[in-house]
C-alpha cells in the first residue's frame, strides 16, 4: 500500500513536472513569439518609416526642384528683364546727362569764342581809330594849315548841300524886288554863295586860314568854290 501510494506520489510530482515543464516550453515559445512578432512589427515599423522618409524626401527634392524652376522662370520673365530695363534706363539717363552736360559746354564755348571775336573786333576798330586818330592828329601837328583846308573841302559841299536842301525842297519860289539887284535863279545861288563865303570867313576867323589864299597856295585844290556852288545848286 505503501508502495502504491509512492508509486501515485511520484506519479502525480512527475506529471505536475511535466506539466510545469510544458507550461514553461508553452511560455517561452509564446514569449518567444511575442518577441518574434515584436519585432517583426518594430521591423515592419521602421521600414514603414524608412519609406516614409525616402517619401518625404523625394517630395522635398520634388519642392526644391520646383523652387529653382519657379526661380529660373521668374529670373527669366521678371528679373533679367526689369534688370534689363533698368541698365536701359539708366544708359539713356546717363546719355541725356552727358548730351546735356556737352550741349552746355558747346554753348559755353561757342559764346566764349563769340565774346572774343567781339571783344577782338571791337580792339581793332578801336585800335585802328585810335592809329588813324592819332595819324590826323600828327597830320594836324604837321601840316595844321593843308589840314583844316582838306577838312574844309571835304565840309563845304555837306554845307553847301544843307543851305541848298530847304530850297531844292521847294515846288514853287515866289520872290519879290524892289527893283535893285538880281532877281530869279540867279538871286538864289548868289545866296547860297553868299551863305558859304561867310562860313569860310568864320574859319579864318576860328582857326586863322584863309581858305581861299590857302587854295591859290595849291594848285591841286583850284576852282573848289565853283564846286560848291555847282553841288549847293
Amino acid at each position: 500500500m505503501a508502495r502504491t501510494a509512492e508509486v501515485k506520489r511520484d506519479a502525480r510530482i512527475g506529471e505536475a513536472e511535466a506539466q510545469r515543464d510544458s507550461q514553461i516550453k508553452k511560455a517561452d515559445s509564446d514569449l518567444a513569439y511575442s518577441l518574434q512578432a515584436a519585432k517583426t512589427r518594430q521591423r515592419i515599423k521602421e521600414e514603414q518609416m524608412q519609406v516614409q522618409v525616402i517619401e518625404r524626401t523625394q517630395e522635398i527634392q520634388v519642392q526644391e526642384q520646383e523652387i529653382l524652376r519657379r526661380e529660373k522662370e521668374l529670373e527669366a520673365t521678371i528679373r533679367r528683364p526689369a534688370e534689363a530695363e533698368k541698365y536701359r534706363l539708366e544708359k539713356m539717363a546717363e546719355a541725356n546727362r552727358n548730351r546735356v552736360i556737352m550741349e552746355a559746354e558747346a554753348e559755353a564755348e561757342a559764346l566764349r569764342l563769340k565774346g572774343e571775336a567781339e571783344a577782338f573786333a571791337i580792339e581793332s576798330k578801336a585800335r585802328a581809330e585810335a592809329e588813324q586818330l592819332i595819324k590826323k592828329a600828327d597830320a594836324f601837328r604837321e601840316y595844321k594849315e593843308a589840314a583844316i583846308l582838306d577838312m574844309m573841302l571835304d565840309t563845304l559841299p555837306k554845307v553847301a548841300a544843307e543851305v541848298a536842301a530847304p530850297i531844292s525842297q521847294c515846288k514853287r519860289v515866289v520872290m519879290v524886288s524892289s527893283g535893285k539887284g538880281e532877281v530869279g535863279a540867279g538871286k538864289l545861288t548868289g545866296e547860297v554863295i553868299d551863305i558859304i563865303t561867310k562860313t569860310t570867313s568864320m574859319v579864318h576867323q576860328l582857326t586863322g586860314v584863309n581858305v581861299g589864299t590857302a587854295c591859290s597856295k595849291d594848285r591841286n585844290i583850284t576852282g573848289w568854290n565853283t564846286k560848291t556852288a555847282q553841288a549847293a545848286m
